[in-house]
């Protein structure tokens, strides 16, 4: 099964997992599978219309996709990462 790969700043939900083994075929699939697993993850990443928000970026085995990619297919030994970007200043 694929593996999601959680920054720190998203880890509240999964109650520290930085790494989460999840069912899906697509990126979606596996975000939905966050989701459904931990209350408030999906929240973090989409907004209520599904799409990822701005300051979220997505890789699959350490390769950039677009965020609006979602349909990309992901194999059972493949790892879905987010990045988080931070505001400072």
């Amino acid at each position: 099964m694929p593996h999601v790969k959680v920054p720190p700043p998203y880890q509240g939900p999964t109650q520290g997992h930085a790494r989460v083994e999840v069912e899906g075929d697509t990126v979606g699939a596996c975000l939905a599978s966050m989701s459904e697993r931990y209350a408030g993850f999906g929240e973090l990443i989409q907004d209520a219309s599904g799409n990822v928000h701005k300051f979220v970026t997505l890789f699959i085995n350490g390769g950039e996709i677009d965020r609006t990619a979602l349909e990309t297919p992901v194999a059972a030994d493949d790892e879905v990462e987010i990045l988080a970007a931070i505001a400072g200043g």
